[in-house]
């Protein structure tokens, strides 16, 4: 019994923990955020393919670096296998942030369009968090659509460029 009240806790604190770094990513770059979210919501699609596709390119490109540095004996090869690892890891951590905060907000705007932004992205968080937390389908299939949804929207989002009302065509 103790153990099971001691992982609701957990499960507690870490939704709040996911919550506050939403909140935080969307309020301290707001236009990457809602350029994300936009991408994700008109392609998802093609954000998706994008997303997979850059995530096993450079999750293997990771996965061979670490594992030659752990074959290695010289200390100076491991640096410097190590270093664009790393680099790498960074970049796809980073991708998956943004990705998924856009996503949040994404969720949150069609769960509770009538609040506030602060209030979108603590209820569009929640439910992905609490989702995704679902055995089996949460774990295996809306975590992984998400956060690939996510990165493909965030590096999809350097290179699309929105159409304005002014560049559209009238039409008479």
């Amino acid at each position: 019994m103790n153990d099971a009240i001691r992982l609701i806790l957990f499960g507690l604190l870490v939704n709040l923990a996911l919550v506050a770094f939403f909140v935080v990513l969307t309020a301290l770059f707001p236009r990457r955020v809602a350029k994300t979210k936009t991408v994700a919501d008109l392609m998802p699609g093609r954000a998706f393919a994008v997303g997979l596709v850059n995530f096993l390119f450079f999750g293997a490109i990771t996965f061979i670096l670490f594992t030659l540095v752990g074959q290695v004996g010289n200390e100076l090869l491991r640096v410097i296998l190590a270093l664009p690892a790393l680099f790498f890891l960074s970049a796809l951590s980073v991708g998956l942030s943004f990705g998924l905060t856009g996503v949040v907000q994404l969720v949150g705007e069609r769960i509770a369009a009538s609040q506030t932004e602060i209030r979108r992205t603590v209820w569009g968080a929640l439910a992905l968090s609490l989702g995704s937390s679902l055995p089996l389908v949460g774990w295996f299939g809306l975590l992984p659509y998400a956060g690939l949804l996510g990165l493909g929207a965030f590096i999809v989002s350097f290179f699309w460029k929105e159409r304005s009302a002014e560049a559209a065509p009238q039409s008479a």
